[in-house]
């Protein structure tokens, strides 16, 4: 902690990454999964709650559930994607907040307040994704994530029991050039900041 990351490193993280619209089919090295998570895990979230549940979709079968929530535009680029992730979040997660988050008991908080368990995870569960997108281009990999599908139909193939619900997806992998969409402008510091 406090040491500066080299300008590299951060063009890498930020401002030279884009997002993947198409990939090759270079497949992901072995054990890259565990070390997605491994390093999203600890971002921090509200009392070390980590609502997020991820779905590391990559096998043939798994595409084929997929496929029918997304909406067109998404379609071909899940499919050449090596690994799609369905960040979600579970809607029980307080009950591990005893052993998560031990600086008070903050289980009580969330007993029988659907809003609150609603609003703190899907807040912290996007957050976590963002992590794990990071996570992955930390680790030399292109991002594509991705709002454009059916979250019914997504719940009901995948969290059919409804404890988890879907946040958004993100296409992981090795970037192929025809993905490479002309670069957008960003707006301006003086637009989008307000200090006081």
């Amino acid at each position: 902690m406090g040491t500066r990351l080299d300008d590299t490193v951060l063009d890498q993280l930020f401002s030279a990454a884009r997002t993947a619209h198409a990939f090759t089919d270079q497949p992901l090295p072995a054990g890259t999964l565990q070390k997605l998570y491994e390093l999203a895990c600890w971002g921090p979230t509200a009392f070390n709650a980590q609502p997020a549940r991820f779905v590391f979709v990559q096998s043939e079968a798994g595409k084929s559930q997929l496929i029918p929530s997304l909406s067109p535009g998404n379609v071909a680029q899940v499919k050449a994607a090596p690994l799609t992730v369905i960040v979600a979040y579970d809607q029980r997660f307080h009950e591990f907040l005893p052993r998560v988050f031990k600086g008070y008991d903050a289980k009580p908080l969330y007993d029988n307040a659907p809003e609150l368990i609603e609003s703190t995870a899907f807040r912290n569960s996007t957050l976590q994704g963002a992590y794990l997108l990071m996570a992955a281009r930390a680790l030399g990999l292109a991002v594509g994530p991705m709002s454009g599908f059916n979250a019914a139909v997504l719940e009901q193939e995948f969290f059919p029991d409804g404890r988890y619900r879907a946040n958004f997806l993100m296409n992981i992998g090795y970037p192929a050039a025809s993905g490479n969409l002309p670069r957008n402008e960003r707006l301006r510091f003086d637009e989008a900041v307000t200090v006081i």
